[in-house]
């Protein structure tokens, strides 16, 4: 009768626990450096103006930093890995598993086990909860820095949509938006009637949604022969709810991952493109791949160096990885919300890639 030879339960955990250790520290450490470098750049914005107050600029900060930190954590799973490798090849761990006949496969898969169980948890629970201290950072940003606040955590870029109304639909376009959706900067609407024909045009500075219409401020109105009328405020009628505008408007990152899905077809229903939000929803999807991808790198760049002393290489080697995946996803996600590549490919392809990475070259090192 053969004897399996591979980690016990109780070597699994404690190899669990040493990467979940070091993970967590780079984590904690980025979350700090990261808070207080908002802070920072949130007093320097606002310290000069009247409605400045030292407690809400903090708050604010600390209520957005959770939403920042869901992109550093490959990072802090990556750096947290090749840690942990290193302490456990310095005090001889890893020598005496191999000594017992333990292969760099089954000492990793533990690792590989807790992260992908870390980002089912960042996914399911963390981005829910950082979606919505993002809306309460923005809210106390808002109070911080007035009209400032609502263009710089507004959209990045201008939002098109068509909407219906009792007397027909319109097409509205605004240069930018709040993070709600429900204000919009440098507002052009082109008006239509029950049979979709042409009937003029509204231009204003912000429009605010109301119950059934929109609300618009200094307006110009246009005619179909392009006459022009100034008026203090104007009405676009309107089908979509709060609710809707949020979903259809709103960016990505301020989105739970258990609402995504409605803001996808919500954002289908107004005309807008869908794209960003499915990306948003394929890329939490596709987060523990990528992760277990993050300890397979860490151990192709640290296992086989570390035992030939290049400490300096396999760290260097892990900055080299991670830059070079934050590059390949910062282009894969750019084309997937300009909708050159089905979003599903965008998000997906950057993790397979570097497991494949990491598995060819574990491949290599501890097989070939």
């Amino acid at each position: 009768m053969m004897t399996r030879i591979g980690p016990g339960r109780t070597l699994s955990i404690y190899l669990s626990l040493t990467f979940l250790r070091w993970i967590g520290g780079f984590f904690l450490l980025g979350t700090a450096i990261i808070f207080l470098a908002d802070v920072i750049e949130l007093v320097r914005r606002s310290v000069d103006r009247e409605s400045f107050n030292a407690a809400e600029a903090v708050a604010a900060s600390f209520f957005k930093t959770p939403s920042l930190t869901e992109e550093f954590l490959p990072f802090a799973v990556l750096f947290g890995a090749i840690a942990a490798f290193l302490a456990l090849n310095r005090r001889l761990e890893l020598a005496v598993m191999r000594a017992a006949g333990i292969s760099a496969w089954q000492f990793i898969l533990p690792g590989i086990l807790t992260v992908i169980a870390l980002g089912i948890v960042s996914t399911t629970l963390y981005n829910p909860l950082s979606a919505a201290a993002r809306e309460r950072s923005e809210a106390l940003s808002a109070r911080v820095l007035g009209n400032e606040a609502r263009m710089l955590t507004g959209s990045s870029s201008s939002v098109w949509f068509r909407q219906e109304g009792p007397n027909g639909g319109s097409i509205m376009h605004a240069r930018a938006a709040t993070s709600d959706g429900l204000t919009l900067f440098g507002v052009v609407g082109h008006l239509l009637d029950s049979e979709n024909r042409f009937i003029g045009r509204v231009e204003g500075d912000t429009a605010s949604l109301t119950p059934g219409e929109w609300v618009l401020t200094n307006v110009t109105r246009y005619d179909v022969e392009g006459n022009a009328t100034q008026e203090e405020s104007a009405v676009v009628q309107t089908a979509l709810t709060p609710v809707e505008v949020r979903e259809a408007v709103a960016r990505p990152d301020t989105i739970s991952f258990w609402r995504l899905p409605d803001a996808v077809s919500l954002a289908e229903r107004a005309g807008l493109p869908a794209h960003r939000f499915a990306l948003q929803y394929q890329v939490l999807l596709a987060r523990p791949l990528l992760l277990a991808a993050m300890v397979l790198i860490a151990a192709s760049v640290s296992l086989r160096l570390v035992r030939l002393g290049g400490v300096t290489r396999a760290i260097s080697g892990g900055i080299v990885a991670g830059f070079a995946l934050y590059i390949a996803s910062a282009v894969a996600s750019d084309l997937g919300e300009a909708g050159a590549v089905p979003p599903i490919f965008a998000a997906w392809l950057p993790g397979i890639g570097a497991a494949l990475f990491g598995i060819s070259a574990l491949l290599h090192s501890e097989d070939g």
